[in-house]
């Protein structure tokens, strides 16, 4: 039963989820695109990120940067249906909290003439910490199965048994879990690049983005024997060590001090990997077509336990826990992604519309046992927005979102889950003066239950359901200086 256990909370070292744009990539980088939406097409200081070739178009030359300030609430809960549950239905409701109370970005350019240089540093991916302070469903599962594996053959021998247990196994009223599982992670990224006139209507762009990957995952549970099960195991200990006495330790094991499971999980994990990026755009007659191609990036994680339970001789199960061992290398890629965007001045100086698709290519982007295998397809997102200048010094925008992942229940986790999703966003901008600008946005993500269901629900022998929800809200301010 411990070895199981242990397995479980290990794996759970895996990857949060973001607050916007695919699996792993966090594109709400700008306070504009929280409000808009859609922002490829943009020739201001967020192009930096969003459309970088389109900073050849930008109305300023000299240095203009941007300082961002978000705060993003989510929450990701579970549904759980599982027999051994004690509840009249064998449901319960895990609730996972994740906080990101200051995602920071910062962007600088410098035009001259036909070149702008331009930088970036931003959290990409992750952002923020989940909290399951109730554990999850899959290491409570794991433990009652446990349990229930390991008495029945021993109450099964002793009739009289029978009458402690009429369940005919330990069940969850003999003792009392208690578990948790906290997970942190960021992707650092900072990026460098340069933006070339070619002709009055074409630009290009050249550059990369460095990612460093920090995180860090800790999670315990415990099952200890209550006032019931310490009384039963007295009562049944004279005639286990006169007629079985093979079943003395199993016994002592339910009832001592030590408990029926105790597992604990400390595990800090870094990696780093580069981005080139691409990208070109176009200028006609009010017309902005604009796209943009990061490669992808071959990104290893290594893990650095502080606390972790390697010490089952088990040989097939050493060969399982290779991969959460003390300096071993995880694959966890970000995929190529492909953004393109049409944008339109409806009224000169005044009144702008984009659409916008991207595509994630996480098929093809490695993961750990060739996850990546069990999408149905590639991230997909389409994205519109409108701008208004209501005069020279007030903007109000407003967009909209639409995410599909390509899940399977094979992809999906307790720890990492995803859910499609569509996104709605607005805000203004107030130009101070004609060199400051500060922008405010907020957003809100609504997305679709995923229900999940296998016979085997995480090795237990036991059919288990599973019912995955997601909430989403972010609200930012930022500041634009021209000089």
């Amino acid at each position: 039963m411990k070895k199981k256990i242990t397995l479980l909370l290990s794996v759970a070292a895996i990857s949060l989820t973001t607050f916007a744009g695919g699996l792993l990539h966090n594109t709400n980088q700008h306070i504009a695109f929280m409000r808009m939406m859609a922002r490829g097409a943009s020739h201001e200081i967020d192009a930096v990120y969003t459309n970088p070739a389109g900073l050849a178009f930008m109305d300023h030359d000299g240095w203009t940067v941007s300082l961002n300030i978000q705060s993003a609430s989510q929450r990701r809960d579970v549904t759980t249906t599982f027999d051994l549950f004690p509840e009249a239905d064998h449901t319960r409701l895990y609730k996972g909290k994740a906080e990101a109370p200051i995602l920071p970005s910062l962007y600088g350019a410098y035009k001259k003439d036909r070149w702008t240089f331009s930088g970036f540093f931003g959290i990409t991916g992750g952002g923020g910490k989940c909290d399951f302070d109730s554990g999850l469903p899959m290491f409570d599962a794991a433990v009652m199965a446990g349990v229930a594996d390991k008495t029945k053959p021993l109450i099964e021998k002793f009739p009289q048994a029978k009458a402690m247990f009429p369940q005919g196994y330990v069940d969850p009223s003999f003792y009392d879990i208690e578990s948790s599982m906290r997970g942190r992670q960021y992707i650092f990224g900072l990026q460098l690049g340069a933006t070339y006139k070619v002709l009055d209507w074409l630009s290009g762009y050249a550059g990369f983005r460095m990612n460093y990957f920090d995180g860090n995952y800790s999670g315990h549970i415990t099952a200890t024997a209550n006032d019931n099960l310490v009384k039963a195991v007295g009562q049944m200990m004279p005639l286990v060590q006169e007629y079985a006495p093979e079943y003395v330790p199993v016994l002592n094991n339910m009832a001592g001090e030590g408990g029926l499971a105790k597992v604990e999980l400390n595990c800090s994990q870094t990696g780093w990997g580069v981005t080139p990026i691409i990208g070109v755009d176009l200028v006609w007659k009010g017309f902005t077509l604009a796209a943009k191609y990061e490669f992808k990036t071959n990104l290893n994680i290594e893990n650095d336990n502080k606390t972790f339970e390697d010490d089952v001789p088990d040989e097939e199960f050493q060969k399982k826990m290779q991969d959460y061992k003390h300096g071993v290398n995880t694959p966890s890629d970000l995929p190529a992604v492909f953004y393109a965007a049409l944008g339109y001045e409806f009224i000169p100086n005044k009144l702008r519309g984009t659409v916008e698709y991207h595509y994630y290519d996480d098929k093809h982007a490695e993961m750990a046992h060739d996850k990546q295998k069990a999408l149905r397809h590639g991230t997909h997102e389409v994205l519109a927005g409108v701008e208004w200048d209501i005069n020279k010094t007030f903007t109000v925008s407003a967009g909209a979102q639409n995410t599909d992942y390509g899940l399977s229940d094979a992809y999906q986790t307790h720890t990492s889950f995803s859910c499609d999703s569509y996104s709605i966003g607005f805000g203004g901008a107030v130009n101070v003066t004609d060199k400051i600008k500060v922008n405010v946005g907020y957003f809100w993500t609504t997305y679709k239950d995923y229900d999940r269901s296998e016979t085997n629900y995480f090795e237990t022998a036991r059919p288990g359901k599973d019912t995955y929800h997601r909430t989403n809200k972010v609200f930012g301010a930022g500041i634009d200086f021209k000089f």
